[in-house]
């Protein structure tokens, strides 16, 4: 048996339990094309590209459509695909988790991360605690809330909207933030600058800042989560916008999701959520790489 093999035993319990704990909350598990027309065109997203197909890097397009025919609870676990992402946290393939909510917002997603996290524990006989390098973990405590604005006046002792100004804000969570958060206990990084929204609502009260929010645990990025926008106007100038971004950093523009932006009109209030489900097995088994909970690398391939 290959050293790292013991491993996918741990990664099968996990992915059983994240499916036991949807189905004992109602949810649709459902299945979306991986070869689409049109991904949600990011600034520093790369989508690997076959004729007039591209592989999906989320399945978030497909899902939110299906919100918009009138599903209320559904999840998928399924493989996305990112050109040129390859590290000790990232591979170009990889296991996402998503799943979204009607008639919600981003703080349900918020006890949705804390109740799954104390769900996998448990099943996995973890819930007094992870050992991962060095670390006592303990993922079943309540999340530690802190807003992006309060971060970086602490951490990088700078005013977020001057981070955002001045280019500075991707370096100051990478160097600063992240590096700063507590480790010991999930960490729920929320309500990001409006410059961050992507698919994410802006605040009612505070239209500066969007409903967004990161989970992490143990010094790993877990999730991604937020409001839905349901703007298509809004949403098409933000894919615009990005595209702009893109060629500016030298990359190809790339082509909007059409069918999505046509339905997104009738998208009720809604939020959703992806969790990486590499990096979650990787706190339970005490990797330091991500390679260490996979069947293959694709060096290996």
């Amino acid at each position: 048996m290959h050293p790292r093999d013991h491993n996918l035993y741990l990664r099968a319990d996990i992915v059983a339990a994240i499916r036991s704990f949807f189905a004992s909350r109602r949810f649709l598990e459902v299945d979306t094309p991986h070869l689409i027309p049109a991904n949600a065109p990011e600034e520093y997203i790369d989508p690997h590209g076959s004729g007039d197909r591209y592989l999906h890097t989320s399945p978030e397009i497909c899902m939110k459509r299906l919100l918009c025919r009138g599903h209320e609870r559904i999840f998928q676990i399924c493989r996305c695909w990112r050109r040129d992402e390859r590290g000790s946290r990232h591979l170009p393939e990889f296991a996402m988790l998503e799943w979204y909510r009607r008639d919600s917002d981003y703080r349900q997603l918020m006890e949705d991360c804390q109740e799954l996290l104390r769900w996998v524990a448990l099943i996995c006989g973890k819930s007094e605690g992870i050992d991962y390098q060095g670390q006592r973990l303990e993922p079943c405590r309540e999340a530690q809330r802190i807003t992006v604005r309060d971060a970086y006046a602490r951490y990088a002792v700078k005013d977020v909207a001057v981070a955002v100004v001045d280019g500075t804000f991707d370096e100051l969570m990478v160097t600063r933030i992240e590096s700063s958060l507590p480790t010991h206990v999930p960490v729920i990084l929320m309500d990001y600058p409006a410059e961050m929204a992507s698919l994410a609502r802006l605040k009612a009260d505070d239209e500066s800042v969007a409903e967004r929010f990161e989970l992490y645990l143990g010094g790993l990025e877990l999730a991604n989560g937020f409001s839905e926008l349901n703007d298509p106007r809004e949403q098409r100038q933000r894919f615009l916008v990005a595209n702009e971004r893109r060629i500016e950093a030298g990359l190809s523009p790339l082509p909007l999701p059409e069918p999505f932006l046509d339905e997104l009109a009738s998208l009720p209030p809604s939020a959703g959520i992806a969790l990486g489900i590499d990096r979650l097995v990787m706190l339970f088994a005490d990797a330091p790489r991500i390679d260490d909970v996979i069947s293959f690398t694709p060096e290996e391939l």
